[in-house]
């Protein structure tokens, strides 16, 4: 059973990246729903925007839609969502197309690091009153 106040959507095409990051969380107290594209990301945060308590996407998904169109779509039906991004090569882009008080993991990373960066900005957040 997933813990809703610790869920985390996860938005990686790269299955190697999606199992490291899954791993990650899971050892931190986390679950993660892994989904690999924008497309599903956005289908999952429109159906219900109270699930996630975190986005953590990666910036070059395969399909139409990009991390930063992740995670400006999320910010609007939740505009307290934590958003951590993840790239390898777009992190000059992230001062003009990241969401405010979001945090950027630049790949490779160690798994530690989803961990503490979502916990950061959680910490920043006041838990849902649902």
């Amino acid at each position: 059973m997933q813990n809703a106040s610790l869920l985390t959507l996860v938005v990686e095409d790269d299955l190697l990246i999606q199992d490291l990051v899954a791993g990650a969380l899971q050892e931190g107290g986390f679950e993660a729903e892994v989904v690999a594209s924008g497309e599903e990301a956005i289908t999952l945060l429109k159906e219900d925007p109270a699930k996630y308590r975190a986005l953590l996407t990666d910036i070059h998904l395969k399909g139409k839609l990009t991390g930063w169109d992740v995670a400006k779509t999320s910010r609007e039906l939740n505009p307290e969502m934590p958003v951590v991004y993840m790239t390898g090569a777009a992190a000059n882009e992230w001062p003009s197309h990241g969401v405010p008080n979001s945090i950027l993991l630049n790949k490779p990373f160690a798994p530690a690091q989803v961990v503490t960066a979502i916990s950061n900005l959680l910490n920043q957040v006041p838990p849902s009153q649902e």
